[in-house]
C-alpha cells in the first residue's frame, strides 16, 4: 500500500487553492468537508490586521481572498479550501464593520454595514446587531452579523454615529435603547441605564 506524503499547510498554498476555487461571489464554502490539516500561525487581530507568522499581511488583496474562505465551525475559526482546512486565532471577531449608511426612520430603518474587507450587510432577523458589554468596565462591544456565524465588530465612531439613532422601545414590558433595521429592534442597552 502506497504512502500518502502529508502536505504542511501554508498560507502560500492555501492563497492558491482558493485562487483556483474562487468563482463569482464567496466560495461556497459552507459545502466543503476537506480533511482537517491542523492550524496555521495566523491571526486576526481586534482592530481587523491579519497576521502569518507574527508579521501583518499587507497586500489587501490577499487579506480579502483569505477572508472569502473564512468559516467558522463551533468556536474554531477555520479556512477552508475543496482540499484543506486549518485553524486560525481571531482575537475578537473577524470582521471590522468600519463604515455603515442609514435610510428611512424609525421601524422603517434599514442599517447597512461595510467591513473592512468590502463585505456589506443589512441588519436584520437575518443579520442581528448585538452588544456585549464588558462586566468590569461597562464598556459596550456591538457587533453585526455578516455571513454564516461571522461577525464584524462595530467600529467606535460607527457606534457613536449608531447611538445618535437609536430610540426607546418596549422588549417584552421592559424599556430598552436600541437601534431599528429592516423591521427588527436591536435593544443595546436598558433605557433606565442610559445616561442622559
Amino acid at each position: 500500500m502506497a504512502s500518502q506524503n502529508r502536505v504542511t499547510p501554508s498560507a502560500e498554498g492555501l492563497a492558491a487553492s482558493a485562487r483556483a476555487a474562487s468563482g463569482k461571489g464567496l466560495p461556497p464554502v459552507h459545502q466543503w468537508n476537506p480533511p482537517d490539516c491542523g492550524d496555521l500561525d495566523m491571526r486576526i487581530a481586534r482592530d481587523g490586521t491579519w497576521y502569518y507568522l507574527g508579521t501583518p499581511i499587507g497586500r489587501f488583496e490577499l487579506v480579502k481572498l483569505f477572508s472569502s474562505i473564512l468559516r467558522k465551525d463551533g468556536e474554531r475559526y477555520v479556512l477552508v479550501t475543496p482540499v484543506e482546512k486549518v485553524g486560525i486565532k481571531v482575537d475578537d471577531a473577524p470582521f471590522v464593520a468600519q463604515d455603515f449608511e442609514a435610510e428611512g426612520q424609525g421601524e422603517a430603518q434599514v442599517l447597512r454595514f461595510e467591513t473592512h474587507v468590502g463585505d456589506v450587510t443589512t441588519a436584520g432577523p437575518d443579520a442581528p446587531i448585538r452588544v456585549v458589554r464588558d462586566p468590569e468596565t461597562g464598556e459596550p462591544s456591538p457587533y453585526v452579523l455578516v455571513r454564516d456565524n461571522l461577525e464584524a465588530l462595530i467600529d467606535r465612531k460607527s457606534f457613536y454615529r449608531l447611538v445618535e439613532l437609536g430610540t426607546d422601545h418596549d422588549v417584552n414590558g421592559t424599556s430598552w435603547f436600541g437601534l431599528w433595521s429592516s423591521g427588527s429592534f436591536f435593544p443595546i442597552i436598558l433605557s433606565e441605564e442610559l445616561p442622559r
